[in-house]
């Protein structure tokens, strides 16, 4: 299963509804990841993919300094999970791959 691409993520918080971008890539064979939100870009670690489960941390600053634990399901072009913050509730987590340029769907 390739999770190569760009995600855009929703996360439902106990501070709202945040969204964000994901880009994840091999480099030399590697997963590698990058997030995008809140004015913020931030490398993502500990990234791995087992089956269908993709996990990652991150750090980010805004809307507060949290350290991240992701854990989601990938199910083709969509994922679905959660993220977790140290001792806070588990926020839900949903994705959906962008299409490649050019190959959208027709209506």
């Amino acid at each position: 299963m390739s999770v190569d691409g760009t995600w855009d993520l929703s996360m439902a918080t106990p501070i709202g509804r945040i969204e964000a971008v994901v880009e994840l890539g091999h480099h030399n064979g590697v997963l590698t990841g990058t997030a995008h939100g809140a004015g913020e870009e931030t490398p993502l670690t500990d990234l791995s993919l087992d089956g269908d489960l993709l996990t990652w941390k991150q750090a980010i600053t805004k809307p507060l300094r949290l350290n991240l634990a992701f854990a989601v399901t990938v199910d083709g072009d969509t994922l679905a999970g959660t993220s977790k913050a140290g001792r806070l509730p588990a926020s839900k987590v949903s994705g959906r791959r962008r299409a490649l340029p050019g190959t959208e769907q027709q209506p």
